[in-house]
This record gives C-alpha cells, structure tokens and sequence, in this order.
C-alpha cells in the first residue's frame, strides 16, 4: 500500500486511468435459484482500474453478479475470470477481490483497529505490522485517532469508513461494494460519493459497485451495466446511458424520460421516442411549430421546477428553471423540443 499511497501523492493531479487489461471477466454467466433465474446470461468486462457500476431495480439481478464475482455463489452456466484466470468454483478467499457491504458487518465486540486488521489476524501477520497497517488503512479513510473505539460509538458514515478500511488493507485487486451507501441520509451520501469515487482514483484500483440510485451510478462510474430481468440491457459510459437510451425502460431509470409515440412527435407512428424533461420547453401557447397542451401539475423542486402538461391526451413532463417562470395549472402552453433531443428507442417496455 505504501507504493500506491506514494505514486498517487506524487501524481496527485493526475488520477490513473482504467488501463485495457480486463480485470473481471463474466461469459454468459447465469445462475438460478430453484425455478428462479437471478442472473441469465450475462457476459461483462471490467477493465483493470474502472469503477464499473451494475445498475438495476430490486430483483434485477445485479447483486447476485456481484455475488459470483466474490464467489458467494456459483453460476449454473458460464465462466468468470479474474485477470485471465478462471475463478468460477474458486472460494471467496482464494479471489483476489473483497466486499464492502450495506450492513457494514462489523464485530461489536472488537475495536475499530481490530475490526479493520481481521483479514490479516486470520493470515497470521504479527500483531505490531497489522496494527500499523490498520493505522495506515484508517488514516486513509480519514479516521485517523479512531483505532481504539467501538462500532457502537461511531456514526453510520463512521462505520462505513471503517468497513471499506477493513476490505483494504489486504489490499485486494478487485473491490466490490454492495450498496454500501443505502444506509447513510442523503447529505452524508452525497459526501461518500465523493469520497469514494477520490479513494478509487487514489488507490487506482478495480471498484464494481452495486447501487439501484441512477445519480449514484451516473456521478461516480467510468461505466455502468443497467440491469433488469437478471440481464444487462444496456451497458456504456454515463453520458452514454443517459443521453442514448436503448429502451423505454433504460429511459425511465436513468433519470426519468418521456417516452412519446412517434405520431406525437412528428415521427413515424408506432416507433418510440425518448425525451428528457429539461429538454422539453414551454413557450407561449401560440408559438410557431410548438405542440399545444394545459398545465395538470407542477412540483418544485428548488432551482427547477416539474410541469406535467396534457399534450394530446398523452402526459409530457417537463423542467424548467423556476426563476424564469412557471406557468399555472390549467394554463395553456406550447410544448417544444430541439430536434436532436428525441431519442429513438428499440422498444416500448
């Protein structure tokens, strides 16, 4: 870790960038439960120093990939690899990868020190090195001073900390993150993300991470994997998942979008189009080209605010900053879009 620590210090305005090695390999990789298929043929590359995000809904099937990849369970079909090697039947400690996990699992029993030098007690290392190497792991996730207190008389970001230094300092190739941040209020989230995403570059290790939040994934990720139905329906950077939807459903879960039949949209019938609501504008109602609608609801929501307006029997949301104007309900009001903002989709879903 000192090496790491010393080359990211000394290019500390550079972060290293995801090389091309594959770290993480899934080939057509499924696994089921009874009748039930969690994952169902999912083939992925992770790249070696990407943070990789697997988004999806509950039930999509993204922990259960990230499950296989730390060996927690076994596919019924497919090969996983961990930098070219087979690792498909290999133990969780026999991969060079360990998870960070929502519920932090962390002994009550132990101090914070302990609790972080684990790994290395069950190795056998001597107790002065894995307390200084514990040390070392708690000041990087700024605790440093914390080493002799309880998890009990800690916070929820506190013990967060101390689980992710608790997955370092075995200093592991892969780390995978279960949601790690479900259980902290949205300004401490808010805060991890950046601490993490910095910790990731720092480090310029493997992070795949686990999350149903779509700004958690879009903020933070190199790449994201959008699941559902235990597949991956869409797989590419953020810009490209958000601005480029493949279908109605990767539309409406990566941030959230109109999706329009193209006869609303002057496109041919019967083919969908997605439209993000701050591309939509609301304009006088007797604007030239512009779609007529009324006003049905509007939601602030501080800087922006939410329009819902009836655009030939069809809802059509829209954002608009609040500062311009908003209009009432029951107004009257021209809807339109830049041509480039309509996006074409596969399917309806």
């Amino acid at each position: 870790m000192n090496a790491t620590s010393s080359s990211a210090d000394a290019r500390a305005d550079v972060p290293p960038a995801p090389t091309e090695r594959v770290a993480v390999s899934l080939r057509d990789v499924s696994c089921a439960f009874g009748a039930v298929k969690a994952v169902d043929g999912v083939s992925l590359d992770v790249r070696e120093g990407e943070f990789f995000s697997l988004l999806g809904p509950s039930g999509s099937g993204k922990t259960t990939c990230l499950r296989l990849i730390g060996g927690f369970e076994l596919p019924s079909r497919g090969r996983i690899e961990l930098f070219g090697r087979d690792a498909s039947r290999l133990p969780p400690y026999a991969r060079d990868v360990n998870t960070v996990f929502q519920d932090y699992a962390l002994f009550p029993h132990m101090n914070v020190r302990d609790n972080v030098a684990y790994a290395l007690t069950v190795r056998g290392v001597g107790r002065r090195e894995r307390w200084r190497r514990a040390e070392e792991m708690l000041d990087l996730v700024k605790l440093s001073g914390f080493g002799d207190r309880r998890p009990a008389q800690l916070s929820g970001g506190q013990r967060q900390r101390v689980s992710l230094a608790r997955a370092l300092v075995s200093a592991p190739r892969v780390l995978l993150l279960d949601e790690p941040l479900g259980a902290l209020d949205l300004k401490l989230r808010e805060e991890m993300q950046s601490e993490l995403r910095g910790l990731q570059r720092q480090l310029g290790i493997t992070f795949v991470y686990v999350t149903h939040d779509q700004g958690e994934a879009l903020s933070m990720s190199d790449r994201v994997a959008v699941f559902a139905g235990g597949r991956v329906v869409q797989m590419g950077s953020p810009r490209d998942v958000y601005e480029f939807p493949r279908t109605a459903f990767v539309a409406r879960f990566v941030g959230s979008a109109n999706v329009l039949d193209g006869a609303l949209v002057g496109e041919r019938p019967g083919r969908m189009f997605a439209l993000r609501p701050e591309r939509v504008r609301l304009e006088a109602p007797l604007t030239p080209g512009a779609v007529q609608g009324v006003v049905e609801g509007v939601l602030y929501q501080g800087a922006m605010t939410r329009c819902e307006v009836r655009v030939a029997g069809v809802r059509v949301s829209a954002l608009v900053p609040t500062s311009a104007g908003v209009p009432a309900v029951g107004e009257s009001v021209g809807v339109t879009w830049p041509a480039d903002a309509l996006r074409p989709l596969e399917d309806a879903s």
